[in-house]
């Protein structure tokens, strides 16, 4: 092994992480010691070959385990690489499902030989509202947005009709370069063709040679039943064209439509559940009474027996919203909220008086248990 140093320390990662942890840890210490962002310091150097080493072990499970158990001398013979002998781009190349295009950072990561690559568009998005009741339901809605799309005069390669783009004569059509940095051959985009491995000599008159035009669009995307606030539906393909080198474009984005659920008069949601805040008189709470309460499918009756206390919930089964994944139903919940009247006509408050006179805190339980733990804590009890 050329580095005893502990792979979890390196990485700076606990050794019960996950592989998603282990992942992100490697990519920023990668990034971080990358020979271009450090060029000439050879420590940086070997720190960035550790980096490579550690996750080599660490993301692989079987060789992992070997280490967790065994250390260093575990991995003799489990078929590491030598990463001694390797440059940044080799390196970047064997770990291609972490940096995807971001090895482009360093002058296109891993891409060896051939032509400049397709590449993927620019994903876009979008906000669009719903109501409560378009949870309930789901419902369809019609998105419109404005996306940079191939422009239909050059078909996107942005040269004038009648001509063509030609390779690009300093890359040779391959859209990168390479220069020698010390112990490193780094490999950059092309400047002459922006990695494109080809140029345009004359512009199209429409898109001035960007092969794009702004074009409005507009989607059907439907909503299911159950969705939340700041749920994200992916339209897949409405996004924007990528990069062909042959003109036209590469695989498109995804359009990201963000759900924003609109505050309801009444309800306030609970997962699956429905609040509702109702108000019922004194005398509706002492005597009981059957009230309606409004569902978002239209209205219901609710029981309050006697005696209900101020805060006090029921259930009305099945009258919430929806689960997203398995349909099944919520419930309203339904909170009690004691409204005392601000104004009293005077035959209301006399009725209140004579009540008032025939109150018997001491039998009502609630006060009673409250009034007796005062007394004893007045008392140092």
């Amino acid at each position: 092994m050329a580095t005893q140093h502990d792979y979890y320390e390196i990485l700076g990662v606990k050794r019960d992480a996950s592989i998603e942890e282990i992942k992100k840890a490697y990519k920023r210490c990668a990034m971080k010691y990358h020979p271009d962002r450090n060029p000439g310091d050879p420590e940086s150097e070997r720190k960035f070959k550790e980096c490579a080493e550690a996750y080599e072990v660490l993301n692989d499970s079987e060789k992992r385990q070997r280490y967790d158990r065994f250390g260093h001398e575990g991995l003799r013979g489990a078929g590491m690489h030598d990463f001694s002998g390797m440059g940044a781009s080799d390196i970047f190349s064997m770990f291609e499902e972490i940096f995807g295009d971001m090895g482009g950072l360093f002058g296109g990561g891993g891409r060896r030989g051939g032509g400049a690559r397709a590449k993927r568009g620019y994903d876009l998005e979008t906000q669009i509202e719903i109501t409560l009741n378009e949870v309930t339901t789901g419902t369809t809605k019609d998105v419109e947005f404005t996306r940079q799309d191939v422009c239909d005069t050059c078909g996107g390669n942005g040269a004038k009709p009648g001509t063509s783009p030609q390779k690009c004569a300093t890359c040779g059509g391959v859209g990168q370069v390479a220069m020698r940095q010390g112990f490193f051959q780094m490999v950059r985009a092309c400047p002459a063709c922006n990695g494109q491995g080809t140029v345009v000599s004359e512009h199209c008159p429409d898109c001035r040679g960007s092969g794009r035009k702004p074009k409005h669009r507009k989607v059907e995307v439907k909503v299911p039943a159950g969705i939340a606030d700041g749920m994200t539906m992916v339209v897949r393909g409405e996004g924007e064209p990528g990069f062909s080198p042959s003109g036209g474009g590469g695989p498109r984005g995804d359009l990201h439509v963000v759900v924003s659920v609109k505050p309801h008069e009444f309800f306030v949601r609970d997962g699956d559940n429905l609040i509702l805040h109702m108000p019922v008189s004194f005398s509706q709470a002492a005597l009981g009474a059957t009230v309606e309460v409004p569902t978002l499918s239209g209205r219901d009756e609710l029981k309050i027996p006697r005696g209900t206390q101020h805060g006090q919930t029921f259930t009305v089964a099945d009258a919430g919203l929806p689960n997203l994944r398995h349909g099944g139903r919520g419930d309203l919940i339904v909170q009690v909220l004691l409204e005392i009247p601000r104004k009293l006509s005077r035959k209301q408050e006399q009725l209140l008086r004579e009540f008032a006179e025939t109150e018997d805190r001491a039998v009502m339980p609630e006060s009673k248990g409250f009034f007796d733990k005062i007394r004893k804590y007045v008392a140092g009890e």
